[in-house]
């Protein structure tokens, strides 16, 4: 079955990204003197594989040895709890607005009033419309038997606060018959926290029954936006899912890892479910006796906004809750939001990532990606508020500090350029022997020499490219992860993180490529082939790019023009009019 993915969270992008940086820096080595058949190859990464351990019901349910655990505890006597008609309970605050049904004790709506649709029309709320009717609705409780959680979520539950409450609050569900006694309570707090407890006894015996997330969230509209969509938990303890060199870190679960109906056992401090920018986040009271369930479901979906077509996409959930005695835990709801995420404590065991910063991924490059995020975020709030003009001011600062090594590449090409009839001379003397030759090592040994003496660096030219890369990916995946800049405006540009509609911002980038790759000298390449790349890599670079974030390209773009004008003002200098001499020179010799 074919997966959907998100444009902007699409893997195919990442890697077209990172093949761009590869084949940028192999070409910038080819080119360079006795270096085009010696590039080094990047190491191999290896990814590893977080192992899932399925529990039955039958073992989940199973009463605890007396020997070894304190006894299950005592049902409570039955006395018949039912409402007679449904209701609504509304807890409210600045933050959200949640509305419960007393049929199933189960939300139907979580509005986030500091947050809107993708067509910026209403505030989002984050239960899915779509999926929620026929997967379950946010905080219903979860069994293996089928019929049990059909009943367990339909059932009309008496409210003990019907009717609007303001959060701070508390409000609790219960329901009893002749065999199934149920209470559910939540204590809601002026942040996205909530406390759960839930308890559930059938036929005298406590069973596992625990709070679901089950059926994504409501920003998911199209089959595009499902792809991101993942599980996410963390243990700093448990052996056999920790990395060897690596014990503490988060496991995530994309779609294809995920076995609906597997549970996963505990210790782990949180679990939960999470998309692109919002995420559902269960915290046990009690990480060693927690379980999570993972749910995995096919449903049909929308392919894109105001098209009737529809199509298969996979839906992840979760249900966590304790294996052994009653469910106390908090709940996360809400953003994706690195200051509420760092402001939410969480009991470790070993005083490992003692919050839930790790909910958002910046990637391979997070120690720079995030840092850049904060100055970013810095400076919008204390420079200019506006996403865009933040990123223009923290691009040019990143750029001028960059000045001093593009006078480096620049005085490193005029010495290869120098030394370069020398080595033309060295090559000219060993080319009768074949590079399998030993005799051959001589002349690497003799060029070796060369460069020491005059104080070249072959690879010199190639820093500052090789320094501007990180800063590249890691404003990708900051773009792509940070919710402070979804929907954000910039001129015409109505979301930052999505592509330029008009894609104004990437054939900006493609000219000023065009721009700087004729005003730059490059030492040791052919004038044709000098031509050849003036062309290719703009070209290249904008198929790259032009789907990408309207963000990043604003970023390169505006890194091109900045470029453009400081080697503009490096050709008028001492430096620059001998490299350019040097490279007209050698120009007129290829003609004659």
């Amino acid at each position: 079955m074919a997966e959907y993915q998100n444009p902007q969270q699409d893997p195919g992008n990442e890697r077209r990204l990172l093949i761009v940086f590869a084949l940028t820096f192999l070409v910038l080595i080819l080119f360079q003197p006795l270096l085009k058949k010696y590039g080094p190859q990047p190491p191999a990464e290896q990814a590893q594989k977080p192992s899932l351990s399925s529990q039955p019901a039958a073992a989940v349910a199973k009463a605890p040895s007396a020997a070894s655990e304190p006894a299950p505890p005592t049902p409570p006597p039955v006395v018949a709890q039912q409402a007679s008609a449904e209701s609504e309970t509304v807890i409210e605050n600045d933050l959200y607005r949640v509305t419960f049904t007393n049929r199933g004790a189960r939300v139907k709506s979580w509005i986030l009033k500091k947050y809107k649709n993708n067509g910026q029309n209403q505030l989002l709320d984050l239960v899915n419309l779509q999926t929620s009717p026929g997967l379950g609705y946010p905080l219903s409780l979860y069994t293996y038997d089928e019929t049990l959680r059909h009943r367990l979520n339909s059932v009309l539950y008496v409210a003990s606060s019907p009717g609007q409450v303001s959060a701070p609050a508390q409000v609790s569900f219960e329901y009893a018959d002749q065999d199934l006694v149920v209470r559910k309570a939540f204590r809601f707090t002026p942040t996205y926290v909530l406390s759960v407890e839930t308890a559930v006894f059938y036929k005298g015996s406590e069973i596992f029954a625990p709070p679901a997330w089950p059926a994504g969230f409501g920003d998911q509209e199209t089959a595009a936006s499902y792809a991101p969509s993942r599980i996410d938990y963390h243990s700093d303890i448990s052996t056999d899912r920790t990395a060897l060199f690596f014990p503490n870190y988060i496991l995530r679960l994309p779609i294809k890892r995920v076995s609906g109906g597997d549970t996963v056992k505990g210790p782990f401090e949180w679990a939960g479910t999470d998309d692109q920018y919002f995420t559902a986040i269960f915290i046990p009271d009690d990480p060693a006796t927690a379980g999570m369930i993972t749910l995995r479901n096919l449903m049909q979906a929308q392919q894109r906004p105001g098209e009737n077509g529809t199509s298969k996409i996979e839906v992840l959930g979760v249900a966590v809750g304790s294996l052994r005695g009653p469910t106390r835990e908090r709940v996360y709801v809400g953003p994706k939001e690195i200051a509420a995420l760092d402001a939410v404590p969480v009991p470790t065991i070993r005083n490992d990532n003692p919050d839930l910063r790790g909910i958002v991924d910046f990637g391979w490059w997070g120690l720079l990606a995030r840092p850049l995020f904060l100055w970013l975020k810095w400076t919008y709030n204390h420079v200019y508020p506006n996403w865009g003009w933040a990123i223009v001011i923290q691009t040019f600062i990143i750029t001028a500090a960059l000045l001093p090594l593009r006078i480096a590449q620049m005085k490193s090409m005029l010495k290869m350029q120098r030394v370069a009839p020398q080595i033309k001379s060295i090559q000219e003397k060993y080319k009768k022997y074949s590079l399998r030759d030993p005799r051959k090592a001589a002349m690497n040994e003799e060029i070796s020499a060369l460069y020491k003496k005059e104080g070249v660096n072959p690879a010199g030219g190639c820093l500052p490219l090789l320094v501007q890369l990180p800063f590249l990916y890691a404003y990708y995946r900051m773009l792509a992860v940070a919710i402070d800049l979804r929907q954000a405006h910039w001129l015409w540009i109505a979301d930052l993180s999505a592509r330029d509609p008009y894609f104004l911002l990437p054939i900006l980038m493609v000219v000023s490529m065009f721009a700087m790759q004729r005003m730059t000298p490059q030492a040791g390449m052919d004038p044709q082939q000098q031509k050849m790349m003036n062309w290719m890599m703009p070209l290249f670079m904008g198929f790259i790019f032009f789907n990408l974030q309207a963000g990043l390209n604003l970023y390169y773009g505006e890194t091109n023009l900045i470029s453009i004008a400081q080697q503009a003002v490096m050709n008028r200098t001492k430096l620059g009019r001998e490299m350019r001499e040097m490279m007209e020179k050698r120009a007129r010799k290829k003609e004659k």
